[in-house]
């Protein structure tokens, strides 16, 4: 067992507290603890109500085992709706809001007997507007976005698990930064009823763990997936390893840790190949942008026509490009994605996930950019699942991740082959 209960997995959690061996009111009070001690330098909770999260570690630990996360304390990304607590979205338009019902994949989790135990920090309304969320391995850095205070809070001993989202590369990127696992699942695997909608084509609930597994456990708690097998699993997945078109934007630190982590998958009796697209394939970058702008200024259409003056400038100039784009270029873009899919589908024949940068690099310093989503909104553009892996550090001491991607609805494949990579990478 871990020596805090704040710092054990959610898998070990919830098989401690089914034992009988751990309270879900001693880990909740761990998590409460830890957020007491540092919270005021990492900033990851935007709402923490401590009596009502004891409360309800306390009707856990007086009832019936509900499900696979009974007793185990999740946090709920501020743009996602919870009934019995605020969600602002990040926003003063939305200050002190209560919804009458809770998101559904919170609902899903509370069924499955987890104690919400707050909401995390988010950019205004997911976009790229910084939340004051530092990244915990150093406070000069930011800890990426939008899933900013989801990705801190765990990686910090927080909270064991929580939902992220994305709509570019905002579940794992964070997850890079802050050296953690990210898992974007495949576009619509958790539901989205009570999710604040950015882009209604790409947003993806997502999951934040410290282990392959915990990450999972979240999603299937959330979807009613089954969990994985990761015990028994034996595979040697087939890796293609694809450094995108952008790959001259990653930094050398990443570059040589793909050169390894492919050297090292190939050594353990994997087979690891280069994978190549048809150049056209870089056109979903632009494809993801104009779907992005062009949603959004009907998603937030009453926010900028009611409340204009409290949105961020750059998420007005967002909303103006999106109200700029004619509905036939969005309709070209919405067929470069099925033209880009098609090559992707196909290159999935031959390779059972693709190994790629999470990020260009290491958490940019400073805490007004959550950094560059190049190596990720390519995939939540064609709704693909992914997971990131810590794996490393940077040039400046902070943590690197690397990516597997896999075919669509292909979530339990490139789960099995992100948790034995890291084990390989682990030795």
């Amino acid at each position: 067992m871990a020596s805090l209960p704040n710092q054990m997995s959610a898998l070990q959690a919830a098989r401690e507290i089914a034992a009988g061996r751990l309270t879900s009111e001693a880990l909740v009070r761990g998590c409460l603890a830890r957020i007491a001690e540092r919270d005021a330098a990492v900033q990851a909770w935007a709402f923490v109500d401590p009596e009502a999260a004891i409360e309800q570690a306390r009707a856990c630990d007086r009832g019936p085992r509900r499900g696979l996360l009974h007793g185990v304390p999740v946090g709920v990304k501020d743009v996602i709706d919870t009934a019995d607590q605020p969600t602002a979205y990040n926003s003063p338009i939305y200050a002190g809001h209560r919804p009458r019902a809770d998101a559904a994949c919170v609902a899903a989790v509370r069924r499955a007997g987890a104690v919400i135990l707050g909401k995390t920090e988010t950019t205004e309304f997911a976009n790229n507007h910084p939340a004051r969320t530092r990244n915990p391995h150093n406070l000069s850095h930011t800890p990426g976005g939008s899933s900013s205070g989801s990705a801190a809070a765990v990686a910090d001993h927080m909270v064991p698990v929580a939902f992220g989202t994305q709509t570019g590369g905002s579940t794992i990127r964070p997850a890079a930064f802050c050296g953690i696992v990210g898992y974007k699942p495949t576009f619509n695997l958790i539901n989205r009823a009570g999710l604040k909608i950015v882009a209604e084509s790409l947003d993806t609930i997502g999951t934040h763990g410290r282990s392959v597994e915990d990450a999972a456990l979240l999603a299937c708690a959330a979807s009613g997936r089954t969990m994985p097998d990761f015990a028994r699993y034996k595979g040697t997945p087939r890796v293609g390893l694809y450094r995108t078109p952008h790959w001259d934007k990653t930094d050398e630190a990443t570059r040589t840790l793909l050169a390894s982590v492919a050297e090292r998958l190939r050594a353990a009796g994997w087979a690891v190949v280069d994978a190549d697209l048809p150049p056209q394939a870089v056109a979903i970058y632009d494809a993801n942008t104009t779907i992005m702008q062009y949603e959004e200024a009907f998603s937030l259409g009453y926010e900028y026509d009611h409340h204009r003056e409290r949105l961020s400038e750059d998420l007005r100039t967002r909303i103006e490009r999106g109200r700029a784009t004619t509905r036939e270029h969005y309709e070209r873009a919405i067929d470069v994605v099925l033209e880009v899919g098609g090559m992707f589908h196909d290159a999935f024949r031959s390779v059972d996930v693709l190994l790629t940068p999470s990020a260009p690099g290491e958490a940019p310093f400073g805490l007004t950019t959550t950094g560059n989503a190049l190596f990720n909104r390519n995939w939540t553009t064609l709704g693909l699942p992914c997971v990131t892996i810590p794996c490393g550090q940077g040039q400046k001491g902070l943590p690197l991740g690397v990516q597997f991607v896999g075919p669509y609805r292909g979530d339990t494949a490139v789960l099995l082959a992100a948790d034995a990579a890291r084990k390989i990478l682990s030795r």
